[in-house]
């Protein structure tokens, strides 16, 4: 990736509910001499962030800011070109990812974002690997709860077990916490587009390779009480078992044959199943148009969860492994997930791959692949706990 950018990091969607957490974060924990800047389509607003900056770091009142919008290929080339690294937090990125992806991986610039969404990452990955590879671009989607907690917890466990052996890791999550405006509206919009989502995951198959001589799975699981974490679990079919696996087909550290098993854990079976009821209806409903503009108007993009709600928010991964004969417990916990962890995980992604010497990777990759020990220590440093129980 050429070095010579005007700016390490440049932000975009900084006026957004986590895009302002992400500035904020950054106010606080960016090392002296990081050249950064905020990115978004109202410099009004970025201006607004940028005062809001002010009253964390005063030296932040001449931060730049970058008029650029997705409707607009020339502003967002402009910002491609003056960065090493570009953050997103504008989405539903199905909708609003691909133009900046794609300017990105045309100037060799690399790219992170927080979707969870599979349709958007296949896609990406078809249309715009081969770019990044040839540019050297590092397009790393999904550095946000969905999946960082999961793909480094994993990489964390592996290191727990002796190498070069089979192995088998089941992932049991629980989180307490409200969500925002945008992720309301993205997953909405990926239940809408279940058809689509499986035409993109086809043609991805047809043209990514698969590992040779080794085997890598991500299997779902079955419904069941777990005498072991005493709590009833259920698969989930979330975006994070396809990253673990992607992860592990890169990387040889995962052994000769891996498999990942992807849980939601809860203490009581009505509860969970009242959940699953209600997410069906969802699911359901958000396939007509009319309910869907209903939905959709319930909560608007901006919107999220105060302070005080975050304050009381958390998660716990627990992530049981077999692999040469010996078996581990390992467990990733942190504060709200949805927007203060994800903030803090998009952040320390972006200065990792901004500032830290990493193994050369370039095209799509896991945020292990392109990642991996580098970000571990960022996350532990920065309050998120990986520990062995």
């Amino acid at each position: 990736m050429p070095q010579e950018r005007t700016y390490d990091l440049v932000l975009f969607g900084a006026t957004g509910f986590t895009g302002s957490l992400t500035a904020e974060y950054l106010a606080r924990h960016a090392p002296p001499g990081l050249h950064w800047a905020l990115a978004g389509r109202n410099p009004d607003k970025l201006a607004a962030v940028r005062d809001r900056l002010t009253d964390i770091d005063p030296k932040l009142v001449e931060l730049p800011l970058l008029t650029a919008d997705v409707t607009d290929s020339a502003s967002l080339r402009a910002v491609a070109d003056s960065a090493r690294v570009v953050a997103s937090t504008v989405g539903p990125y199905i909708h609003h990812g691909e133009p900046l992806v794609a300017a990105c991986a045309t100037a060799g610039t690399d790219y992170l974002d927080i979707t969870g969404e599979p349709e958007f990452v296949d896609l990406m990955y078809v249309r715009h690997h081969e770019t990044a590879v040839r540019t050297g671009a590092r397009l790393v989607h999904t550095c946000g709860f969905d999946s960082i907690p999961y793909d480094l917890g994993v990489w964390f466990t592996l290191k727990q077990l002796p190498a070069d052996v089979p192995i088998t890791v089941d992932g049991f999550i629980q989180a307490g916490g409200r969500f925002s405006g945008g992720t309301y509206h993205s997953a909405l919009t990926a239940f809408s587009r279940s058809g689509q989502m499986s035409r993109a995951a086809k043609a991805r198959r047809a043209t990514e390779p698969r590992p040779e001589g080794r085997r890598v799975r991500a299997v779902p699981g079955r419904l069941a009480r777990s005498p072991e974490l005493g709590m009833w679990v259920v698969p989930l079919p979330t975006i994070d078992p396809q990253v673990v696996r992607r992860s592990a087909a890169a990387r040889p550290e995962y052994g000769p044959d891996f498999r990942y098993r992807h849980f939601a854990a809860v203490r009581r079976l009505p509860s969970l199943l009242v959940g699953a009821a209600g997410l069906a209806a969802v699911v359901g409903l958000v396939k007509l148009p009319p309910t869907r503009r209903w939905l959709l108007g319930r909560l608007a993009p901006g919107q999220g969860p105060s302070p005080e709600q975050r304050a009381r928010s958390w998660f716990r991964l627990r992530l049981v492994a077999e692999g040469g004969g010996q078996r581990v417990q390992t467990e990733v916990t942190g504060g709200d997930p949805g927007y203060d962890e994800t903030a803090k995980m998009l952040a320390e992604s972006a200065l990792c791959l901004a500032l830290d010497d990493l193994p050369p990777t370039a095209g799509q990759v896991t945020p292990v692949t392109a990642m991996g020990d580098g970000l571990l220590d960022r996350l532990q440093r920065s309050g998120i706990t990986f520990r062995v129980r």
